[in-house]
């Protein structure tokens, strides 16, 4: 018999949990309870375990965001026309919605279930069943109506794909998002040196010239002490970005980095970089299996341009990843054409997702078109042919 069960906190999860998602670190507990404790204030967690009789075979992370997308979009210059729908979107989508898988990180991080117990038929239908409950659940004891449903990001040739006859019962719309950037690390790069001269000359140039621009500003990795004196400093920092933004869903709050490196420990990495004792600018990475996947990041905007402080974060990403042997570089979405510039590539993705209103729904494809503001960019080839 298939049966789930809904958790309201990492700290109900069972002892099992984790041996069943080794696989991928933003399912386990020690990543959960860092976010639980620095989520976004618009964002509430969820867990669900699927059972085959009284034993786990798969779970699910689902997320409650409260959206408003007067403050989801930037204050950015957009035509008079487009302002006007995106007025019109924010009365549409505005309010409480479910989305299965993690909003703060771009990819699939929210299922997993083991197919030689359970058929994924099954799973979806079982983890359907779970949002059902948890909607009467929210309404009953939050006075929340959920509004909106979503299967957040799923690559081309996920095997989700094949159970059209699921996503057609319940009326998901299959709608295409920004891409995720990534770049494989090559066997032959042992060093940096040879991810370098595999540039050709134009692009090797460029790197020298970002490299020179940096100066006096040195790059140093924050320990945990580190990360938590220079909490304030990191938040600011990534404010700077995240402000910029055309397109978000959310604030971290000044804890988040501090939480992360305290329960990741070294699965957690925070490099700032210094000019003169200041914090000038920081990245951070989250080191998941054999994929090394970009977090947040931070700059002072004095120093961004003249310094190339983004352009060096992307090289030195990178460079970590050759260095510690991994296979990938996860560069996530935003900012494609800089990103495809060191190497990376995009790899399509998608979500599924439904409004609750059955007019709405019928039209939500569209809509979320204009919610998902994609950009136009050219893609570069750094490499030698």
């Amino acid at each position: 018999m298939k049966t789930y069960h809904i958790y309201y906190s990492y700290k109900e999860l069972p002892k099992i949990w984790d041996s069943i998602v080794k696989h991928d670190i933003f399912l386990q507990r020690h990543y959960l309870k860092a976010l639980e404790n620095a989520s976004p204030d618009n964002i509430q967690l969820f867990y669900v375990g699927v059972f085959n009789d009284n034993e786990l075979v798969g779970v699910a992370i689902i997320q409650r965001v409260q959206l408003y997308l007067k403050d989801m979009f930037r204050q950015t210059k957009v035509s008079c026309f487009k302002e006007f729908f995106r007025a019109m979107v924010s009365k549409v989508v505005k309010g409480n919605m479910l989305v299965v898988g993690n909003l703060t990180h771009t990819g699939q991080h929210g299922v997993f279930f083991q197919s030689d117990k359970i058929t994924q038929a099954e799973y979806l239908n079982t983890v359907y069943e779970a949002i059902e409950a948890l909607k009467k659940n929210i309404k009953q004891n939050q006075h929340k109506n959920i509004r909106a449903i979503m299967f957040k990001d799923y690559y081309e040739d996920n095997l989700i794909h094949n159970e059209q006859g699921f996503f057609n019962t319940y009326k998901l719309h299959k709608v295409s998002v920004q891409p995720n950037m990534a770049m494989p690390i090559k066997p032959s790069w042992v060093l940096n040196d040879d991810y370098i001269k595999d540039f050709n000359k134009k692009y090797r140039d460029r790197y020298k010239r970002a490299k020179k621009k940096l100066g006096a500003i040195k790059l140093i990795e924050l320990d945990t002490i580190t990360v938590k004196t220079e909490s304030k400093s990191l938040y600011k920092l990534y404010l700077n970005v995240s402000n910029n933004a055309k397109f978000n869903t959310f604030f971290l709050p000044e804890n988040h980095f501090y939480s992360l490196k305290l329960e990741l420990k070294d699965r957690f990495k925070v490099y700032g970089y210094f000019l003169n004792e200041e914090l000038v600018g920081f990245y951070s990475l989250i080191l998941n299996g054999k994929n090394l996947e970009t977090y947040f990041l931070g700059y002072d905007t004095e120093h961004q341009y003249p310094n190339q402080l983004y352009l060096n974060m992307l090289y030195d990403m990178a460079n970590f990843a050759i260095d510690n042997k991994f296979e990938n570089v996860v560069y996530a979405r935003t900012a494609m054409e800089i990103k495809s510039s060191v190497g990376a590539t995009p790899k399509q993705m998608v979500v599924y997702v439904k409004h609750t209103n059955k007019f709405i729904n019928s039209i939500l494809k569209q809509l979320f078109k204009l919610m998902d503001p994609t950009q136009k960019w050219e893609a570069r080839h750094p490499f030698k042919d």
